[in-house]
């Protein structure tokens, strides 16, 4: 039993795992490095496609599933499975990304070839994806597939797109089964359209995603409806103050899973009446529209949570609407930005890397009326990152374009468990778990969150390196060291040691303009007297309590 991490590994995209057991090979997604992971993994196979007898695709994002055109260009010719829903997606988005290689191949080209230079090669073409495509075998949730007869595996509903899926995998050894669950990305518990993540209940080794391992959604215990609503009504009030402004809403938004969410959200702000007038809402995305029909497709089928069948069951489609228009022409996009009025822009990609976002950021991210709406994670590297962290200029098209707009992010819109719904996802597990791959994660993310594991849940659990490879039934697994932790703790220390003397600053300030009050008072004005002695007792008697506490605590 011997797994290899040929991408993900420390890093957040480029997912690829490959698990070799008695002779036969399963890769677990073959997906595109993205962003700053690029410039470390680079895009083609690090290893030779003789070497995989089956391919196991958790989910239909390029991240996951970009490079397998590419293995079959280069002779691939066994089985892929997912789940029906996966394979739809699947099609639209790999053969877009076909077009996307060509593209960027052909201008590339044209640039050389006015310095002499040679062609440039597409990674893959249109024919490259199709031919993948023809490999597809549709599998259901929880059916068993055979892959050799030392092992097979089966599917549950990781509740992060349509048709995602993680993967368990079983294995015939001497001393009885072993079993390896690849969690696929883990789905957020409360996110739009799609059901929750199911649960694994038993593994020997697990593999598991930290994208969000560091962080929080900022949701509580609350009624899923609940939660729904209120980031309807956040959505609502980010689009009314752009258009008092006299603005565009631009929402750079992933084609597949977010911006069906999206437009879920505004069917629910619709249905409300969570603004008083009507919103104009474009789909600038030929993928996207694709998409949409495919999600609009499956509405009878069991992938959607109890809100959205609600929804079905009344007659409504939960992400189609009457002042919803999408566009697909080019034309018609670039008119958009001839609009007089506000209007809702979505369109990808998500992370403002390629397609039709980047003319829209263009002509708005200069505007200071205009809102720039990010609903999903930004790699380290793309565009989208440098917008959130607070870049004053970007460049689009070789030209240099300042950043007035104002940025706003729609928290809880991850598709991603963050740091409370992955531990929950792994304390599902009701058998001691001999190792914890933690993947997918920023390098200091992966990290941390497989010390925080470890030392909180008593579990052997290490975030390999790029490339790093174990026999599971021999090798000694590396337990992950604290280092990145401790530099955490102590940068939170740091922090709130910082907030607490700014604290102090200002509760001095307050004393002495309290007593400077007194001082200049008129002791013959006995009620305004008596309210600052009230204020000021109010205060002491709020210093007694925290003095107790802390007395009480170190008893």
């Amino acid at each position: 039993m011997e797994i290899t991490f040929f991408g993900a590994a420390r890093t957040v995209t480029g997912s690829a795992f490959l698990f070799e057991h008695e002779g036969f090979s399963v890769l677990v997604d073959l997906g595109l490095p993205q962003g700053s992971d690029e410039k470390k993994m680079g895009d083609e196979l690090p290893f030779a496609p003789a070497m995989v007898d089956a391919v196991i695709l958790t989910h239909a994002h390029i991240d996951h599933s970009g490079r397998l055109p590419l293995l079959a260009k280069l002779g691939y010719s066994g089985p892929i499975y997912s789940t029906a829903a996966t394979f739809s997606l699947a099609t639209i988005m790999l053969e877009d990304s076909a077009h996307i290689q060509e593209s960027e191949a052909e201008w590339k080209t044209r640039k050389r070839k006015r310095h002499g230079e040679d062609a440039v090669e597409p990674l893959y073409t249109a024919e490259d994806a199709e031919r993948a495509l023809e490999l597809f075998h549709s599998v259901s949730y929880g059916e068993r597939v055979d892959l050799s007869d030392k092992m097979w595996f089966e599917l549950r509903d990781a509740g992060h797109l349509l048709g995602s899926a993680s993967v368990r995998i079983h294995c015939a050894t001497e001393n009885g089964e072993k079993t390896v669950v690849f969690s696929g990305d883990i789905g957020n518990i409360d996110q739009p359209i799609i059901r929750d993540p199911d649960y694994f209940h038993h593994a020997d080794f697990v593999v598991m995603e930290s994208t969000y391992g560091d962080r929080l959604h900022n949701q509580q215990d609350r009624d899923e409806g609940e939660i729904l609503l209120e980031r309807a009504k956040k959505l609502a009030a980010i689009t009314d103050d752009t258009f008092k402004r006299g603005g565009n809403l631009v929402i750079p938004s992933f084609a597949v899973g977010r911006t069906q969410e999206i437009l879920y959200l505004y069917r629910i702000i619709m249905d409300k009446k969570l603004l008083p007038y009507e919103v104009p809402v474009f789909v600038d995305s030929p993928l996207s529209v694709k998409a949409t029909r495919i999600f609009s497709s499956c509405l009878r089928e069991d992938y959607f949570d109890d809100e959205a069948r609600a929804m079905i069951d009344r007659g409504v489609n939960p992400i189609l609407f009457p002042l919803l228009v999408t566009i697909t022409d080019v034309n018609e996009s670039k008119a958009l930005n001839d609009r007089k009025e506000s209007a809702v822009i979505i369109s990808s990609s998500g992370m403002c890397e390629a397609g039709r976002i980047r003319h829209h950021l263009k002509h708005n991210l200069w505007r200071r009326d205009s809102t720039i709406l990010f609903v999903g994670y930004q790699a380290e590297g793309t565009l989208g990152r440098s917008l959130v962290d607070g870049t004053n200029h970007v460049t689009l098209f070789g030209e240099q374009i300042a950043v007035n707009a104002k940025i706003e992010i729609l928290e809880g819109t991850s598709g991603h468990a963050d740091q409370k719904g992955l531990e929950h996802w792994l304390d599902e597990f009701r058998n001691k778990i001999d190792a914890v791959f933690v993947v997918h994660g920023e390098e200091d993310v992966s990290q941390y969150f497989a010390a925080r594991i470890k030392n909180n849940r008593s579990l052997h659990a290490y975030a390999p390196k790029l490339y790093e490879r174990f026999n599971l039934l021999s090798d000694e697994i590396p337990v992950q060291s604290d280092t990145v932790l401790k530099a955490r703790t102590e940068e939170n220390l740091k922090s709130s040691f910082a907030e607490l003397e700014n604290s102090r600053k200002n509760l001095e300030e307050i004393i002495s303009r309290m007593e400077f009050s007194a001082g200049a008072m008129n002791l013959s004005d006995e009620k305004k007297a008596r309210k600052l002695a009230d204020a000021v007792r109010r205060l002491a008697s709020d210093m007694d309590f925290l003095v107790s506490k802390w007395n009480g605590d170190a008893k």
